[in-house]
């Protein structure tokens, strides 16, 4: 048996769809690379593009990396959880409505007046981008499903 240094790997490219930008194709790669070959992600609309993938493989095929700039774009910009945006007396208002509670419950636990409780509500739908001519949504339900989704402490 002839021991020495391992073979290099090959390097690994990922051609990407744009929408699976979303689901971030980085970070959920089930490749990994333990420092050996290259690495790359293209969108796979570059990939048609012959002189840019050729020169992908070869950087990959060399050990190094390659991202497309959209990739990084989308990864720089990755959106906050809306509820960044809500001051913490909305996140506690969210929270009472994610209990199931009415406004007059809120009014009651909150020691607020149930006009301030709607514009508290209101204000929440806006930061969350929920638009009252939207017929095909609750938005009370999409915004309580949005506290559920991102966790009451963002």
């Amino acid at each position: 048996m002839v021991t020495g240094p391992a073979p290099p790997r090959p390097g690994l490219l990922v051609p990407v769809r744009r929408h699976g930008l979303r689901r971030g194709p980085v970070r959920r790669d089930r490749h990994r690379r333990n420092g050996h070959g290259g690495v790359g992600y293209l969108l796979k609309d570059r990939v048609l593009q012959v002189g840019d993938f050729v020169e992908a493989m070869e950087r990959v095929a060399g050990g190094g990396c390659v991202i497309d700039p959209e990739v990084v774009r989308h990864l720089l910009t990755r959106r906050r959880s809306p509820l960044a945006r809500l001051t913490p007396r909305e996140r506690e208002v969210l929270g009472l409505m994610a209990e199931g509670r009415f406004n007059t419950a809120i009014t009651r636990l909150l020691m607020i007046s149930e006009k301030v409780v709607g514009k508290h509500i209101n204000s929440i739908f806006t930061k969350l981008d929920l638009p009252a001519d939207n017929t095909d949504d609750h938005r009370r339900v999409r915004a309580v499903l949005t506290f559920l989704h991102d966790g009451p402490d963002t």
